[in-house]
This record gives structure tokens, sequence and C-alpha cells, in this order.
């Protein structure tokens, strides 16, 4: 998704600090039906559905305990947040849901200590969002002739928020045509996403080094009740 501010958000630019649960009540991770199965996961979290910032939090599983490990303030679609299995491409929604996370990338060299597969992002680097492509909701180098550029995103040309990224796996595996294409955990740009959900570039620069792929993170995308809470997933 075009990651452009439709919308401008004014939020904090100031981590979070990382800390214990509120006395009497469970960590997030341990009250949601799924996790992943792994031992890391990140919480993208937003008061309702119509919310365009909110937290993102990633948290360790040690000794059958949940930690958290750091927040971070989040920014996410323009259009607010969708059940993912009834998103529609263009809206600029982002979808909730829990979904792995396949790979990193981004215009500048990856941080110290990142472990996850991390691609550099070239000149001929595009994300294909045409849904009459082959190559529908896939990194693309160099762009095939049945990718058009208007519908897809030429990587390099996103700076700012390409400049570090994880591929957030919705819509991934078997991509369903006109659901979506080009979800991401990537760096803030001036406003609210396309449909990604960004963070501050030092909290993004802490996510890369914290991942662990022998861990299997996920993330989940949700909000603090109804049908698209985040305990759901």
């Amino acid at each position: 998704m075009r990651p452009g501010a439709a919308v401008l958000a004014s939020v904090s630019l100031l981590l979070l600090a990382a800390g214990p649960a509120p006395a009497g009540r469970s960590p997030l991770p341990e009250r949601m039906a799924d996790t992943g199965g792994g031992t890391q996961l990140l919480t993208a979290r937003a008061a309702r559905t119509s919310s365009t910032t909110g937290t993102v939090t990633w948290w360790n599983r040690r000794d059958g305990r949940w930690l958290k490990a750091g927040s971070a303030p989040a920014r996410f679609g323009a259009g607010g947040l969708v059940e993912g299995g009834s998103r529609e491409q263009g809206t600029n929604t982002t979808p909730t849901g829990l979904f792995d996370l396949p790979y990193a990338f981004g215009i500048e060299r990856a941080p110290a200590g990142t472990t996850v597969p991390y691609r550099p992002v070239r000149p001929t680097s595009w994300w294909c969002q045409d849904n009459d492509s082959r190559s529908y909701n896939r990194w693309v180098d160099p762009r095939p002739a049945d990718c058009r550029a208007a519908e897809s995103e030429h990587l390099i040309t996103y700076g700012t928020q390409y400049a570090y990224a994880l591929v957030i796996g919705f819509n991934y595996e078997r991509p369903v045509r006109k659901r979506g294409a080009g979800i991401f955990l990537h760096v803030d740009g001036p406003g609210a996403t396309a449909g990604c959900v960004s963070v501050p570039r030092d909290a993004m620069r802490r996510i890369l080094d914290w991942a662990e792929p022998g861990r299997t993170p996920h993330i989940a995308i949700g909000t603090d009740g109804g049908p698209t809470a985040l305990t759901r997933y």
C-alpha cells in the first residue's frame, strides 16, 4: 500500500518504556486465542476500528511467560482498521488478524544485530499490486511486463518509510485478488498510512534487532474490543 499521508496524525515519538503488566491483569499475549506458536510476538493495538494511531509492543516468551521487550507509538491506515478477511484493496484500511513476518527489507543497510532475512532495495525493486499480474502481492526485481508500474510501488522512492520494513504476511501465502497487497511494518511517514502499520525509525531498528527467525515471530493487529479485538486472535 502506498504509505502517503492521507491524514495527518499527531503522535509522540518518545518510546514507551518496557515494563510489567498492570497488577492483577495478565499480559496481552496470555489473553489471546493464538500467538502463532512461537516465542516472539508483536501486537499492534488500536482503541477502535476508526483509529489511525495506537501502540506496537514486542514480546518474548520465556519460562512459560510473556514478557514485554519494548513498545512504541504506532500509526495505522487513514481509513482505520478492518477485519482482514473482508478487506478491500484501495480502502486505506489496516487489516486485523494474526500474521507471520516472511522477511525484512530496506533502502538502508540492515541494522547491526539483524538476523531475519533482509532484502536490500535496489533501483529495480518493486512491489507488484496489479490484480491482473501473476506477481500480485510479491516483490519483483525487475518489474515484469504484466505488472503495471501505475499499479505497483517503486520501493526506492519511499526513502523515509522503507528505510527499514518487515513484510506482514497478510494475503501473502495464497493471494486473493483485490483484497490488498503490500502491507508492511515500516518507518513512520508524515501521517497515517495507506494500510500498513508504522512506527518511529528508532523503534523499527529495535524491532529488527529483536526479531529472531528461530523464535517464529508473528504480528497480531487489532483493537481493544469488539469483533476485531486482539484477544480474539
